[in-house]
């Protein structure tokens, strides 16, 4: 069974020359005003599931929009440290006799994040930056 050979997209790479490559690399366009308030919101209200939500955001969108940059980039260092005492407490959650302190703890904390996600994500959706009351800013950009 014999198959023909495929014609070459215009932006395929060449399978002459070294180094011959048509084509170039993409490269995303800026966020609009509304797209950077959305990413920005969505960075904050992501806190409501740990820290991983707004690192995506500030690592895909840091580059593209102002404004998401910074917010992706308050909420990720506010998200950082409980997120890290929450998984440490839900491992300690299994530990018998006292386990329920630790799940109290995590759920207590997690009940925290969440009011101060919403309140960020609200001040951003109106295009308001948010600063959080306690905020260890233990990540650099």
């Amino acid at each position: 069974m014999s198959q023909t050979p495929r014609p070459e997209s215009p932006g395929a790479r060449s399978h002459g020359a070294a180094g011959d490559y048509r084509g170039a690399p993409a490269s995303a366009l800026p966020l609009t005003a509304t797209e950077d308030r959305q990413w920005a919101t969505l960075a904050h209200f992501g806190g409501i599931f740990g820290c991983i939500p707004s690192l995506v955001i500030y690592l895909v969108f840091r580059e593209r929009g102002p404004f998401t940059a910074q917010e992706a980039y308050e909420a990720l260092n506010f998200t950082v440290p409980p997120t890290m005492v929450a998984v440490l407490c839900n491992v300690l959650a299994l530990v018998p006799v006292v386990g329920w302190v630790f799940a109290l703890l995590a759920a207590l904390l997690w009940l925290g994040v969440t009011v101060f996600s919403v309140i960020a994500g609200v001040h951003a959706n109106r295009g308001q930056p948010y600063r959080y009351p306690l905020n260890l800013r233990l990540i650099h950009h």
